[in-house]
């Protein structure tokens, strides 16, 4: 076991935070409105009484691009708890199918899959991160020596009162970054260098979104409203028609 150097943590992450950064711009210019448009529900935004144009078009848009950040920043977090474990204990990306990170620990051989937080799946979702675990096993087992492999949920924040599932480990915020680490505060100090440089880079984001924004509700305006107010039955129409 090595112990971590906070310094090359904080590079690390003031290296890569800033593709993050640039995916959040890079896929808010790919949108289109009526792409977002086919993805919500109409008849929820007749019923709460909304009249105007952007009142419509901003929380679709907003709840849009929450949807991918959650996407975008929990490939980031994967990918620095893997350099983390990587530097402590060796830890690597598994050949295995669904196993992000693979590590030796006190001749515990760990195979982890990682997410942002607890309440990531449906049933069907953690039935298949199981599989992959058995899967994972049946694979590497012939080349794992340790006498105990241990299957670990890893989520990224959060809590879990139970962690022990039976035929794995669900294992949540502070105690997942210490298993990877060895560094009970590593969940807070990590903290810190997320914020270097972040007004800086929101400020660019805010720029392209009130630009896609007001583009938005200018192109909604002139497809969706007839002199000023919405058209619900060709906004419904357009959502929900059969193509023949």
């Amino acid at each position: 076991m090595e112990e971590l150097d906070i310094v090359k943590l904080t590079r690390y992450v003031n290296d890569n935070i800033v593709v993050f950064h640039q995916n959040r711009i890079k896929h808010i210019q790919t949108l289109s409105l009526k792409k977002i448009l086919k993805r919500k529900n109409p008849y929820l935004f007749r019923g709460k009484n909304i009249l105007t144009a952007q009142d419509l078009i901003k929380p679709i848009l907003d709840a849009y691009l929450s949807s991918q950040e959650e996407t975008i920043f929990g490939d980031f977090l994967e990918e620095l708890a893997i350099f983390v474990c990587g530097e402590v204990f060796g830890g690597f990306k598994s050949a295995a199918e669904g196993i992000d990170l693979e590590f030796t620990r006190k001749n515990i051989r760990y195979l982890v899959s990682i997410k942002s937080g607890p309440n990531w799946g449906n049933s069907s979702q953690i039935q298949r991160m199981k599989s992959n675990f058995k899967q994972a096993q049946k694979i590497l087992g012939s080349s794992i020596k340790e006498a105990q492999v241990t299957f670990v949920n890893g989520c990224c924040y959060g809590q879990d009162g139970k962690p022990n599932k039976g035929d794995y480990w669900k294992i949540c915020g502070q105690a997942f970054w210490e298993l990877i680490s060895g560094n009970e505060r590593l969940y807070i100090e990590i903290i810190e260098p997320l914020g270097h440089k972040a007004k800086e880079k929101n400020d660019a984001f805010y720029i392209e979104y009130t630009r896609i924004l007001n583009c938005f509700t200018l192109e909604f305006g002139k497809e969706f409203c007839d002199n000023g107010i919405i058209n619900w039955k060709k906004l419904v129409e357009y959502n929900s028609k059969n193509k023949r």
